[in-house]
């Protein structure tokens, strides 16, 4: 209803452009909001104060000129000038059934939008580096950016959701380490594990199955491996410590072994990310490994398209990339005096092939500590030709995990960490998926184990299920009774239903195609998660308040009609959220 409005409203205005206004305004400007007072109407604008000083004219004068040139519509009954120039609209009575019409009409489909005109949307998340299991904080990346990628393509958008995969580098190298120095405990050897590496409980797994596969082959004595290295903390640096042990291990077992092990690591952890993530319903189109990436030579295409728009410079060995120039607080390394290019460059390198495969959004879900990140890559992307505003970045807020009033402690490198598949089965996927998005990204996040696990109205996710299981249960009812629904007589005679709690439903109901733009223009998951809770609130608030199946056939089919729809809209909805809508509870 509200589209329909705001094109009747553009249609008043390009009417009186000329006459009365110089210009008419962008469509994006025409803004229509719904009324917190019913007397009021269902919807107002203030466009006339807006456009008054423009148009010289009394606010409430250029009003009622706007009001007398709205096209007809019989989605309005009547139209009024309030206050200092506010216009309201009136509903026709049968507004809101022709509505509820659309929705059994259009089902799965209902609320969906070209909004976004086939803008393509590269949305990439996650992308955390293969060194362990996904933990709760990769969680909530994950329910956001696949929400938000269902969402954009809800509103029209042709979008692509993308894994970037961090195996290369360092952190890689201290993951192959980590395994190779528990595949030697495991073959007997008494050594103390690097203070630096990794830990956690997971890797030892990862040093089975490298027996499994080599044997002894790549077994060293651990004075081998000790002689000569500089001290571990907390005596000594554990950074120099474990890139002296990760140089030892090459040498030990040749670079081809070292390569054996990382291969070995990389393929069975990203193969649980894989899995974990697809048991969360999360899919990917692409998954891009940086190691090839940067093997195919797409990195130099970035630094040869720099070159020719002088954006390069030599410097103490060096080749530097000039991003004071634009923006940014320093000039950055591209490649190193040794030759090696840098994560700097392989990022932006990164973005240049997005782009240039078709995308003109540039969507990244990152972690809320990578604001330098951003302004960075955009610099690169608008020194190689990417008009500025294709990167758009969302921050995701930290996430932290409480059990009753105690807070877990978390951190991948000592162990400490809750992963994501154990909250799954703790809590259940469709309490993570909501929970994850019940709160604005940009907040951080305190999730309640507690609350997630209880079959309570004060637990939102089950509160929305409910809802969707109570009207299953209403069909049910009516079958028992041995009757049957029938839509088109419950959609001919959902507009004689009047009752405040019906009024409320409708209002609350039709609300659904504007949220999901709102969540979608605003990349605002928790809009929708919120909205869901109001319109299960309703539905309840209804369901206590009257008896749907009665004698009167008329009454009972448009009341069923009606919490049909509502059934519709809570299962679309849930389903955008990657939440289940079950049929009982």
């Amino acid at each position: 209803m509200k589209p329909e409005i705001e094109r009747l409203l553009n249609a008043a205005l390009a009417r009186l452009t000329g006459p009365v206004l110089a210009e008419a305004p962008a469509p994006a400007s025409v803004v229509i909001e719904r009324t917190r007072d019913p007397q009021h109407g269902e919807f107002a604008t203030n466009i006339a104060l807006r456009l008054a000083k423009a148009a010289r004219k009394n606010p409430r004068e250029l009003a009622a000129a706007i009001v007398a040139a709205l096209p007809a519509s019989e989605l309005i009954a009547r139209t009024e000038v309030a206050g200092a120039g506010f216009i309201n609209f009136h509903l026709a009575p049968g507004a809101y059934a022709a509505e509820l019409a659309r929705i059994h009409a259009q089902g799965e489909a209902y609320g969906h939008s070209t909004r976004g005109g086939g803008e393509r949307v590269l949305v990439e998340f996650v992308s955390a580096n293969p060194t362990g299991p996904l933990h709760v904080g990769h969680g909530r990346q994950a329910a956001f950016g696949a929400t938000l990628a269902n969402l954009l393509r809800a509103t029209g958008h042709d979008v692509a959701r993308e894994y970037y995969i961090n195996d290369a580098g360092r952190q890689m190298d201290i993951l192959a380490v980590s395994v190779w120095v528990r595949y030697l405990e495991a073959g007997g050897e008494v050594l103390a594990f690097p203070e630096n590496g990794y830990r956690a409980a997971y890797v030892l797994p990862l040093a089975q199955a490298l027996r499994e596969r080599v044997g002894a082959r790549l077994q060293h004595g651990a004075s081998a491996v000790l002689a000569g290295l500089p001290a571990d903390a907390p005596a000594g640096d554990k950074e120099a410590y474990i890139d002296a042990l990760i140089e030892r291990c090459r040498a030990l077992i040749g670079a081809a072994g070292f390569r054996e092990v990382l291969d070995l690591s990389l393929a069975l952890m990203l193969a649980d990310i894989r899995g974990d993530l697809a048991e969360f319903g999360v899919v990917f189109e692409q998954w891009t490994s940086e190691r090839e990436f940067a093997e195919s030579g797409a990195i130099d295409h970035a630094l040869e398209v720099l070159r020719r728009q002088g954006r390069l410079l030599e410097k103490d060995g060096a080749t530097w990339f000039r991003a004071t120039e634009f923006g940014d607080e320093k000039d950055r390394v591209v490649v190193r005096e040794n030759g090696v290019k840098t994560y700097f460059a392989s990022d932006i390198a990164y973005h240049l092939s997005k782009y240039e495969r078709g995308f003109t959004r540039l969507l990244d879900v990152l972690g809320a500590d990578h604001h330098g990140y951003v302004a960075r890559v955009r610099a690169g992307l608008i020194a190689m030709g990417c008009p500025a505003d294709c990167l758009e970045a969302t921050l995701i807020q930290f996430v932290s995990l409480f059990r009753g009033t105690e807070k877990i402690p978390m951190g991948k490198r000592e162990g400490q960490f809750v992963t994501l598949r154990q909250l799954r089965e703790e809590v259940g996927n469709d309490a993570c998926r909501f929970f994850y998005l019940i709160r604005s990204h940009d907040q951080p996040l305190d999730f309640d184990l507690e609350l997630a696990k209880s079959r309570t109205n004060e637990n939102p996710v089950y509160y929305i299920q409910y809802a969707h299981a109570r009207v299953a249960s209403v069909m049910k009812q009516l079958s028992a009774r041995g009757l049957s629904f029938d839509r088109a007589q419950g959609l001919a005679h959902a507009g004689a239903l009047a009752s405040p709690h019906e009024q409320a439903v409708f209002s609350a109901l039709t609300r659904y195609p504007e949220i999901l733009e709102q969540a979608a223009i605003g990349r605002a998951p928790h809009v929708l998660a919120h909205y869901l809770r109001e319109l299960a609130n309703t539905l309840h608030t209804y369901y206590n308040a009257e008896v749907f199946i009665v004698e009167d056939a008329a009454v009972r089919n448009a009341r069923l009609a009606l919490v049909l729809g509502v059934q519709q809209v809570l299962r679309n909805g849930l389903a955008l959220l990657g939440v289940s809508a079950p049929e009982s509870m």
